[in-house]
């Protein structure tokens, strides 16, 4: 174990959350699917776009700890909040693309904007990530109101497994710290091994080529643009059944990144 790494307290880990709240710092955390870099500012979002050698039109993903958080960072309409309150009540690991709240913008970390969110002003809110990320993202939006960005801890295209061995030296380097707990990750999904394991979750993106919210359904049929499934990952086959049974029309295109 090197010297900035520590096991999961199976709690709020309070180091965490002092680092995340100086400028500059960035956390290894173990989520549902592996491990995440964490980190709070511009200046943290840089260090993790440079130890992952990750393309800078691939911004990070906005950790919501909270269905309180998420209505009021993401612009939604009823039907996108009851598919998001379906997974969080089933504890169900979802991101969904969607545009910002203006009001909220005003959080958004000075020049953080342009690593945070895509050309079209939209970025990707996940809920249900995991325990040891979600005490942290929730500490830090209520007490401090501080967004927490977050992508694979791991060099980009390539997996860590769910081991904390398999983020790679740079990253294990380069972090202030990172939060071990290969047993809580291995336990969300126990019938997998370290090969089969899915080491992603779900993209559901919910706006058009132009970033705008797809129309409300309100029942009827072939509606167009409509929410598509744009990455497949750990709880895949119950998303889709959620899609199915709250939006007549869906797409699926894994691989449509946006």
């Amino acid at each position: 174990m090197s010297s900035n790494q520590i096991p999961w307290n199976g709690g709020l880990q309070q180091e965490a959350v002092d680092l995340l709240r100086e400028p500059g710092h960035i956390v290894v955390s173990p989520t549902k699917v592996g491990y995440i870099i964490v980190t709070s500012d511009r200046e943290g979002l840089e260090r993790k776009f440079a130890v992952k050698n990750r393309k800078r039109n691939k911004p990070g993903v906005v950790l919501c700890g909270s269905m309180e958080q998420l209505r009021e960072l993401a612009e939604m309409t009823p039907e996108i909040e009851r598919f998001y309150q379906t997974c969080w009540d089933r504890d169900i690991l979802m991101g969904c693309i969607l545009p910002w709240r203006e009001e909220a913008k005003a959080l958004l970390p000075d020049g953080a904007d342009e690593l945070a969110t895509d050309a079209r002003g939209t970025s990707c809110f996940v809920i249900r990530f995991g325990v040891p990320g979600e005490n942290i993202a929730r500490e830090l939006f209520e007490k401090d109101r501080r967004l927490v960005f977050a992508s694979s801890a791991n060099p980009s295209g390539q997996g860590n497994r769910g081991v904390v061995a398999g983020i790679g030296e740079a990253i294990a380097g380069e972090a202030d710290l990172v939060i071990e707990s290969d047993e809580y990750v291995a336990g969300i999904q126990p019938d997998k091994t370290v090969e089969t394991r899915y080491e992603q979750g779900v993209m559901v993106s919910f706006v058009d080529a132009d970033g705008a919210l797809v129309p409300e359904q309100h029942g009827e049929r072939s509606v167009s643009p409509c929410p598509v499934l744009i990455r497949r990952g750990i709880y895949v086959d119950e998303i889709v059944a959620i899609l199915s049974e709250q939006f007549n029309s869906w797409d699926y295109r894994h691989g449509q990144y946006y």
